[in-house]
């Protein structure tokens, strides 16, 4: 569908947060990195939200706090400490950090605060042990220029990641704290941005600028895009943790596309004269209606003494199987939504049955039940009486935004572009002073001498490469996007591989691989130096590279040279490749006659599939080559 973005008013603002590449977190002194295996010490805890200095409660944190969940915490000694339990009061902030996001700051032209004062932002979804996280705004304004236009900048800020979520299992969610406090710089857009590829552009850049300063982290995970997105006549929804730069413009038109699709709803709701008031929370038990069903899903509720509750929502046949956005579904949402306030494992609805081992039957006695009308549709879900209630109460909150168009909301990403329900937008009442943490006086001295220093630019380092590298526009802009600018440099100066060569290693091939289900982000900045050194000092080939990376994905800590040696992919002599063209020719004389020269390109690739990158293409080139020419002649 082709959308005028520019008529339907699209705004989007952008929230870049990426991992920097410190030697400590930002709160301590505890190894920022990842722990694999199994944790040392675990502790359970139950997170509540508090009032603000004025009397308020986050309605965010209210809604995570009603879920009624506990929160299981696992940790080592090697990447947390007792600030990130929670049990001692933070260190000051990492200076390392601090100086970073100065640069970045001003390498945009932004103005240094004063003063840097931490401030505690309230999240208790269970990510920080704390029940808040620690932010500090860093620098204010400042500008990038996308195609000659500027883009302001409100604000760069440090804070400090989340831990990651493991697992959910009843009311038990699993938190590993490792990544908890690692610093993160945020870079905050003004929502001047109009298309979704101009989107894409933008942080595209801003990931530009953080890669110049050579101190932030690689790989998935260690970069998340935040997006607020609103068009004319919907809403502002905030869209969390876009990982993947390529998913930026997808996200974007889906969401748009989401908008106006619920646009359309309420207006044909209009037309159908449904009103708010028209949607009542009269939940009827149906549980007799199912008691012989086929359904999976209901035998086992059922099984476990639960109840199936229903409710009728006026006028909505039809609407609950629309789809919004490719993968996106009105009734989804509506599950999605259950799930969280209701904890059930999702809803049944109307518009799509009979199905799921439901028959007509008994959609036919639900009908009766809850006296449906021809235009209306029912939702009923099989748990508790307190979970179904909650659900279903949330199922008619839900309707009845329906009938006004977009609620504002925060989703949360999908990997495939799409997006699913996570919480209500947070309020003002979040925010309030650290009083743990001294705040840092920035002296123009400091700032003079970090402005005399700053790194390359990202058009000037695309100017040089080319110049330096001899690589073209494309591949000068392929590495330069990528997370390997540096070490393509590194290794560019310190063999005599074709800078060439290493760049479509680094770009194209990896992403070939990725693409056929290699993990590349297990690949080592020095195992990447290491397999390069083996091409360089012809002890393998470049064509052995995506094997050698493959096995190399396998093999976690493992050396390019004993991925050599495993796949036997060393270097055959040229007597032992002459010999090995010899007898292939000779098993394919007839060929040969028949096609002569003509025969090269099979022979060719008969020839490499059976050396496996023991061997240079242009060394087997010239040898069969002159073979092929004397038996011709």
């Amino acid at each position: 569908m082709n959308i005028e973005y520019s008529r339907i008013g699209l705004k989007v603002g952008l929230e870049i947060h990426q991992q920097l590449d410190t030697a400590s977190k930002l709160f301590c002194s505890c190894n920022p990195q990842l722990f694999k295996g199994e944790p040392v010490t675990t502790f359970l805890r139950r997170l509540r939200p508090t009032q603000s200095e004025l009397g308020q409660i986050d309605s965010a944190a209210l809604f995570e706090f009603q879920k009624g969940v506990k929160i299981l915490y696992e940790a080592t000694s090697e990447t947390a400490c007792l600030v990130e339990m929670d049990e001692e009061p933070p260190h000051d902030l990492n200076q390392e950090a601090v100086e970073t996001a100065l640069v970045v700051a001003l390498m945009i032209k932004a103005k240094p605060v004063d003063e840097i004062h931490v401030m505690r932002k309230t999240v208790i979804d269970g990510s920080n042990t704390t029940g808040f996280q620690r932010t500090c705004v860093v620098a204010l304004g400042g500008e990038i220029n996308i195609n000659e236009k500027k883009v302001p900048i409100q604000h760069v800020s440090l804070e400090e990641d989340a831990a990651r979520k493991m697992k959910e299992e009843d009311q038990i969610i699993r938190y590993r704290i490792d990544r908890l406090g690692i610093p993160l710089i945020e870079v905050a857009t003004s929502p001047v941005i109009h298309s979704p590829q101009e989107a894409k552009e933008v942080a595209l850049t801003i990931g530009r600028l953080l890669r110049a300063t050579r101190k932030v982290k690689r790989g998935l995970g260690t970069i998340r895009q935040d997006l607020n997105i609103s068009i004319r006549d919907g809403a502002l929804i905030e869209i969390k943790g876009v990982q993947k730069l390529d998913l930026v413009a997808l996200i974007v038109e889906n969401e748009v596309q989401r908008q106006l699709d619920l646009i359309k709803i309420r207006d044909e709701l209009k037309e159908r004269e449904v009103k708010a008031r028209d949607i009542k929370e009269e939940f009827v038990d149906v549980t007799t209606i199912f008691k012989q069903t086929k359904c999976k899903v209901i035998q086992k509720a059922l099984e476990q003494n639960k109840r199936v509750l229903a409710v009728k929502l006026p006028k909505f046949a039809g609407f609950l199987k629309r789809e919004l956005a490719p993968g996106m579904r009105l009734g989804a949402e509506m599950a999605e939504i259950a799930h969280f306030w209701g904890r059930v494992g999702g809803i049944f609805h109307t518009d799509e049955l009979p199905a799921y081992g439901i028959t007509a039957n008994e959609i036919h006695e639900l009908a009766q039940s809850v006296s449906k009308a021809p235009l209306d549709s029912v939702v009923f879900v099989a748990d508790t009486l307190e979970n179904s209630n909650n659900a279903l109460e949330a199922v008619v909150q839900r309707a009845r935004e329906a009938i006004n168009g977009v609620p504002e909301e925060t989703r949360a990403a999908n990997l495939d572009g799409t997006t699913r329900y996570m919480r209500p937008r947070p309020g003002a009442a979040r925010m309030y002073p650290e009083t743990d943490i001294p705040p840092i006086h920035l002296k123009n001295e400091y700032l003079r001498k970090l402005r005399d220093h700053l790194p390359e630019m990202p058009e000037q380092k695309m100017r040089r490469m080319k110049k330096e590298y001899a690589l073209n526009l494309k591949l000068a802009k392929q590495i330069l996007d990528s997370e390997y600018s540096d070490i393509f440099e590194i290794i560019a100066k310190e063999t005599k591989v074709s800078p060439t060569i290493i760049a479509v290693t680094l770009t194209e091939t990896l992403k070939a691989l990725r693409r056929e289900g290699t993990n590349t982000e297990k690949i080592s900045s020095e195992q990447l130096r290491e397999l390069f050194s083996l091409i360089d000092s012809v002890k393998t080939t470049k064509e052995a590279i995506p094997e050698i990376v493959t096995w190399l994905s396998k093999h976690e800590g493992a050396t390019a040279t004993r991925a050599v040696e495993v796949l036997e992919l060393e270097m055959i002599s040229q007597k032992e490749l002459e010999r090995m063209i010899d007898d292939l020719l000779e098993q394919n004389r007839t060929i040969m006659k028949e096609r002569g020269k003509g025969a090269f390109g099979l022979l060719m690739g008969n020839v490499m599939k059976k050396v496996r990158g023991r061997a240079k293409a242009e060394v087997v080139t010239r040898i069969l080559k002159k073979r092929l020419k004397e038996i011709i002649t």
